[in-house]
């Protein structure tokens, strides 16, 4: 219960009745109970002098008293009004400031809450969620090293398929890779899979279609998969057939930034820093203009969380933190590259939780 204690204190420090936590990974990472309640309510309720409670739908009530101890859980029928029934619950306990996910909660659930707790108001507890969900427990570390294996085994079937030729297409490799994880046991990808085939890959979010693969044209891949609640991250850009020496110099300089960065991760320096010994790799090849989007980002129960590495905000790196290096040039209508490892900060350095070779692979 050392997490609840910490967002206790939090409580006594800003004079806070409760908490109403809503996000669902919030929820199961304080409290091991994964649901998703979808347009139903579903919050966690923690006071200063009394036992914490999780409130959720009807349907979830079993399920939350299964996979949860130390907390009071009762839920709501969907014929009745949840906020009421929040209210019952707390009987004539006076709530006059409650702490909340300003990024996480709606507006429709702050006026719930105003509906029956006259002249309430609110405070953000989401930084300091984020910083107890930025040091990354050894168990959990575990659980990020098990993806990244999965995330590894997610590029060795798509590099297969992708050498199969036969007018295979974007889309034909994406379905053979997620086919093949759900028959590994895993439940679900971290974020769709992207397969990005020659020019196409100069957008950095671009989405598969279904066309064929270029031959002798670069394809990339950005996928991660999910276990036991924690997400991989990976990319790699690999080439089909004989690409040309430009293409081959692009993937040289994007490599040449990730190893930099990965080289310079250790506990103590900043994030921005981090984001500048890449970016200054790309900058002095020429192409500072294609790298468009920050270093990284971090990840855990979330493909992307805190923090981040790049942008305007900066942080200092500390062990056991967790996040992405992929760097990237994308040069509309010639060619997009990106190399990404997701990484754990150790006592001297950093641990990649991806293995599959980054130089250029011509299949």
């Amino acid at each position: 219960m050392e997490k609840i204690i910490q967002i206790t204190q939090f409580l006594e420090a800003n004079q806070a009745d409760m908490t109403f936590i809503t996000n669902p990974t919030t929820l199961h990472y304080l409290t091991g109970l994964d649901i998703d309640p979808h347009e139903r309510i579903a919050g966690l309720m923690i006071f200063k002098d009394r036992e914490p409670a999780i409130f959720t739908p009807a349907l979830e009530v079993a399920k939350a008293k299964d996979k949860t101890t130390g907390f009071d859980v009762f839920g709501y029928e969907d014929a009745e009004n949840p906020w009421q029934v929040i209210k019952a619950y707390l009987g004539d306990r006076p709530i006059t400031r409650i702490a909340v996910g300003y990024p996480d909660i709606t507006l429709a659930k702050i006026e719930g809450l105003k509906s029956v707790f006259s002249g309430v108001s609110f405070i953000d507890i989401s930084s300091l969620i984020q910083h107890m969900r930025l040091i990354k427990s050894p168990d959990e570390i575990l659980k990020m090293k098990k993806t990244g294996e999965f995330a590894d085994k997610c590029f060795e079937i798509g590099f297969a398929a992708a050498a199969s030729r036969g007018g295979i297409t974007e889309t034909d490799i994406v379905a053979k890779i997620e086919f093949e994880m759900k028959r590994l046991g895993v439940p679900a990808m971290s974020f769709e899979t992207i397969v990005l085939s020659g020019a196409r890959a100069a957008n950095p979010h671009g989405y598969p279609e279904n066309i064929a693969i270029e031959e002798n044209k670069l394809l990339l891949f950005d996928l991660g998969t999910m276990y036991e609640g924690y997400a991989s991250d990976a990319t790699r850009t690999i080439a089909i057939g004989e690409v040309a020496d430009f293409d081959k110099e692009i993937h040289k300089i994007v490599l040449e930034a990730q190893l930099a960065a990965l080289d310079f991760i250790k506990p103590g320096v900043s994030a921005l820093e981090v984001d500048k010994v890449a970016r200054d790799v790309i900058t002095k090849a020429g192409y500072g203009e294609y790298f468009n989007h920050r270093l990284g980002h971090g990840i855990g129960m979330e493909c992307h969380e805190f923090p981040s590495i790049g942008g305007t905000e900066d942080i200092t790196i500390e062990e056991g933190m967790c996040f992405s290096d992929e760097p990237g040039i994308y040069i509309p209508g010639k060619v997009g590259v990106r190399i990404e490892d997701c990484v754990v900060v150790t006592k001297t350095g950093c641990d990649v939780l991806t293995h599959t070779p980054k130089e250029l692979q011509t299949f």
